[in-house]
C-alpha cells in the first residue's frame, strides 16, 4: 500500500468508489496518505422505490448516503462535478476533463484509480469519466504518476456474474477480465478491514437494501473482499 501514496478516484456515481475502493481508500486514510474522492453525478437516476426515494429528491439522498459512506472510510476530501446522472455522455468532454485536471493538479496524486474505456458494467457515464480522467491525466498528471483501471478476473466473473445479473448489472461481456500476471493491484481485505467496507456498502441504502436483502450480507463479503486493478499508463 504504501507505494499508491497520494490517491485520487474518479467516479460517476455514489457508491461505485465503495465497491471498487474502499478498501484500498480505508487502508490509506489509516496510514495517513491523501485521499480525494471526486464523483461527477449525484446519482439522481437511481431510484428503486418512488414511493420511498421520490426521483425529484434522489440527489439529496444518495449525496448524504455518500457522505456517510465516507465517513466510514477514513476518508474526508470529496469533490463533485456537478453533472447530471445519465448526462455524462452528452457532456463537453473538454469541460469535464478541465474540472477534472484542476482537481488532479490541486491534489498531485501519486495514484489515480478509475473505470477502464468498458465502464466496468458498459454504463455511459462511466465510460464517459474514465475518458475525462485518462485526459486529465495525460495533460497534468506528475512524473511518475500511475493511472489504473478497475477491473476483474475470469475465475471472478464465472463465480458472481451469473447471479450479479439477476440484478442487471453488467452487459453483455463485461465486466472487464484480466489475467492474473496483467494485475497492478489485487488487494484483498483482511475481515476488518471488509467489515468496514460492508458498512460503507450499506450506508448506500437506498441502491443496496434489496440487493442486500436478496442476496445477504455474506455474498457481499464474498464479491466484493478482493480489489483489483490494471496499471493502465505512467506518467
Amino acid at each position: 500500500m504504501a507505494e499508491l501514496g497520494t490517491i485520487l478516484g474518479v467516479w460517476a456515481h455514489p457508491d461505485d468508489e465503495t465497491y471498487l475502493t474502499a478498501g484500498l481508500m480505508a487502508r490509506a486514510a489509516d496510514d495517513g496518505d491523501r485521499v480525494v474522492c471526486v464523483t461527477a453525478t449525484k446519482g439522481e437516476g437511481g431510484s428503486w422505490d418512488e414511493k420511498r426515494w421520490p426521483s425529484e429528491t434522489m440527489g439529496e439522498v444518495r449525496d448524504g448516503e455518500l457522505m456517510e459512506s465516507l465517513r466510514v472510510l477514513g476518508v474526508k476530501e470529496h469533490h463533485w462535478l456537478g453533472y447530471i446522472d445519465g448526462s455524462c455522455a452528452d457532456v463537453p468532454a473538454d469541460e469535464a476533463t478541465a474540472k477534472v485536471q484542476a482537481i488532479m493538479e490541486e491534489v498531485s496524486p501519486d495514484s489515480v484509480f478509475t473505470f477502464g474505456p468498458d465502464g466496468m458494467t458498459d454504463h455511459a457515464d462511466h465510460k464517459a469519466v474514465c475518458a475525462w480522467t485518462t485526459a486529465a491525466f495525460r495533460r497534468s498528471a506528475k512524473p511518475g504518476a500511475k493511472l489504473y483501471y478497475a477491473t476483474t478476473t475470469k475465475e471472478w466473473a464465472d463465480e458472481f456474474v451469473p447471479r450479479m445479473n439477476k440484478f442487471n448489472v453488467f452487459a453483455p461481456g463485461l465486466p472487464p477480465v484480466s489475467p492474473p500476471d496483467e494485475l497492478a493491484i489485487d488487494f484483498a481485505l483482511e475481515p476488518g478491514l471488509m467489515d468496514r467496507k460492508l458498512q460503507a456498502i450499506e450506508a448506500h441504502v437506498s441502491q443496496v437494501e434489496y440487493m442486500l436483502r436478496y442476496f445477504g450480507a455474506d455474498f457481499f463479503r464474498e464479491a466484493h473482499k478482493i480489489e483489483l486493478f490494471r496499471l493502465a499508463e505512467t506518467r
